[in-house]
């Protein structure tokens, strides 16, 4: 009997002993690597920018770069990411309104303006009756791209359309300008084919585009500016992990905001 009780005690002391260690060194507790589902180009370069920051703090950062607007999304829904770095509110919305998910921002960081880039055509003035501008198929980047056209004087957009426009609100076009719809992320490779190409910054910047092959560009104080910040998304009830707050804290600092006015020389502007 005094035998079975020492097991009995024994047994519970290394169950005692497995549990502290599982809350201490193992489970979720333990998983110090936070991984990001990103666009190459302004967002993996800025993330990747902050892996000594986090490492300083114990944080392996783990960037996953897309090269599409839909599976960063996807892979944060189903788990596979903490957290993605690829789109603005606007977008955000949409998908969630589109796809009954519960996708959250929360850390403003950055601001691409959209720009038109030259095609066949190097200026608004040289187009022709017919000409082809393209511009992005999906809704918030259309919007953007068509009031962008508007603003120079391009096409005119029915009062109040705003940044839900569709091709379906231009109420004149002079020239009878072909709007063709792609996918944001074939346009710069369809530039030999149009005359004008409006291109969302993080595909102009990973096709090697500078501003300097651009005619126009939206305003700093344009309603895209102050609507289109790219944000930090994670799902619904991860906006206070340890992980979304590291992530965050290691993001807003005077450091990135430097990082990201040097790197792109005004292609992207910091907005924190």
């Amino acid at each position: 009997m005094k035998n079975f009780k020492k097991i009995s005690i024994i047994t519970a002391i290394l169950v005692l002993s497995l549990a502290i260690l599982t809350a201490c060194g193992g489970g979720d507790n333990a998983d110090k690597t936070i991984k990001v589902a990103a666009s190459p180009t302004p967002h993996a370069v800025i993330l990747n920018s902050i892996a000594d920051t986090l490492a300083e703090d114990g944080w392996t950062l783990e960037v996953v770069e897309f090269d599409d607007y839909v599976q960063p999304n996807v892979a944060t829904t189903d788990g596979d990411v903490d957290a993605n770095y690829f789109q603005h509110v606007p977008y955000l919305n949409q998908y969630n309104e589109e796809n009954g998910t519960d996708l959250v921002a929360v850390a403003d960081v950055h601001y691409e303006p959209m720009r038109v880039y030259k095609g066949t055509k190097d200026s608004f003035d040289a187009l022709v009756d017919g000409d082809k501008i393209a511009v992005p198929n999906d809704v918030t980047n259309e919007a953007r791209a068509l009031n962008l056209l508007a603003d120079n004087g391009i096409i005119k957009l029915k009062d109040g359309a705003g940044l839900e426009a569709t091709k379906l609100d231009i109420v004149d076009n002079p020239k009878n300008l072909e709007i063709v719809e792609l996918e944001a992320a074939t346009i710069p490779s369809a530039r030999p084919d149009v005359a004008l190409a409006v291109i969302n910054a993080n595909y102009a910047l990973g096709a090697g585009l500078t501003p300097d092959d651009a005619i126009a560009f939206e305003a700093p104080d344009s309603l895209a500016a102050e609507t289109m910040v790219n944000v930090i998304v994670v799902n619904s009830g991860n906006e206070n992990t340890e992980k979304t707050q590291a992530l965050v804290k290691a993001i807003h600092t005077d450091a990135v905001k430097q990082f990201i006015l040097d790197e792109f020389n005004g292609a992207v502007q910091p907005k924190f």
